[in-house]
């Protein structure tokens, strides 16, 4: 049972309420992730995701595309994507969270003036199975908290929602202006994270969002449009103590793994981007991004993160159609 203390009466509810999470104790082995996925297009990954025998696997946005205002629509397409065979049969064997980008939104590059949002985001709670009493239907977007593991092999899952209450964003010559002074999460989000950073016992603390995190020189959907969110995030990860903190996104239709190394993260914080489970950028040239770490990969793949928890590491990894490993990341799980 969960004791809530209101601070003031017109704080959201929500806020205060701990967002119902998942706690595994089991040793937690592995986790395979992925994004920008068509419920109508051929999905071949689906049998090596299910052959690496992932414990969970984690939804990073882009689920199915929707695109539409007519919620019936929207709902025929993630009652197809529930429909496809490689689909049902990982459920049965892996536990299913995750997240939403734009398209599954329902809108390209929405924000909070999406006017379905709501009706929205019931259809994507019924896709994760989300009990209907759950808090996670009561508060202002999809974010919530996943723990698996127990002991000193824990990992806990942070699942970012970057539309719900999203400013808006405004485009000069093809490209995005910043915007300094909107949100990416919201307060309510923000005091959430904060709280969950802070109190958080994990080993592990993945931190997922449907965007890029720490990239600034591209001219798509970023965290670097919204420069003081991002520099907020990473000040707000510091400040958390929070052990082994890494980032997962997806978005862009492509593969990559970059790397913050400064005075707040001498060890490094990495971001392992993963997008383009049907589809990727099929006309991409190389793309300027200074954190890069190793390629960019232009083909369909999916995310796994293999836990050691005897030699205190992890390793992740982009791997494609035939399990084939396209990049890989070596991450230390230190004390």
């Amino acid at each position: 049972m969960i004791t809530i203390k209101l601070k003031t009466i017109g704080l959201c509810i929500i806020t205060m309420l701990a967002i119902e999470f998942s706690s595994f104790a089991q040793q937690i082995s592995k986790i395979a992730f992925g994004s920008c996925n068509k419920h109508d297009l051929p999905q071949p990954l689906w049998g090596p995701i299910g052959l690496d025998k992932p414990d969970v696997f984690l939804w990073l946005g882009d689920n199915v595309y929707g695109d539409t205002d007519d919620m019936e629509l929207l709902k025929s397409k993630y009652d197809a994507q529930n429909m496809v065979d490689g689909y049902r049969n990982l459920k049965k064997s892996a536990k299913v969270i995750g997240v939403w980008d734009d398209h599954d939104y329902g809108i390209n590059d929405g924000g909070k003036f999406y006017a379905q949002k709501e009706a929205s985001m019931e259809l994507m709670l019924d896709f994760l199975d989300e009990a209907k009493d759950s808090p996670r239907r009561k508060q202002s977007g999809v974010y919530a908290v996943h723990e698996f593991g127990g002991g000193n092999e824990k990992v806990k899952v942070f699942l970012l929602d970057a539309r719900y209450n999203r400013d808006s964003l405004y485009r000069e010559n093809g490209e995005y202006l910043p915007n300094l002074e909107g949100s990416i999460l919201g307060e309510e989000q923000w005091e959430w994270l904060a709280s969950e950073l802070g109190k958080s016992k994990a080993q592990v603390n993945i931190i997922a969002s449907g965007i890029q995190f720490i990239p600034t020189a591209h001219p798509f959907e970023k965290w670097e449009n919204f420069p003081k969110e991002r520099e907020r995030l990473f000040k707000l990860i510091e400040s958390s103590k929070a052990k082994n903190p890494v980032l997962i996104s997806g978005d862009r239709h492509i593969a990559e793994i970059s790397r913050l190394k400064d005075s707040r993260f001498p060890n490094a914080l990495y971001e392992i981007t993963s997008s383009g489970m049907t589809h990727v950028w099929k006309t991409y040239k190389e793309e300027y991004n200074p954190y890069r770490v190793g390629g960019l990969i232009a083909s369909l793949h999916y995310g796994l993160v293999e836990f050691d928890w005897e030699n205190s590491q992890m390793t992740y990894q982009i791997k494609g159609e035939e399990g084939q490993v396209y990049l890989e990341q070596l991450i230390q799980i230190r004390d």
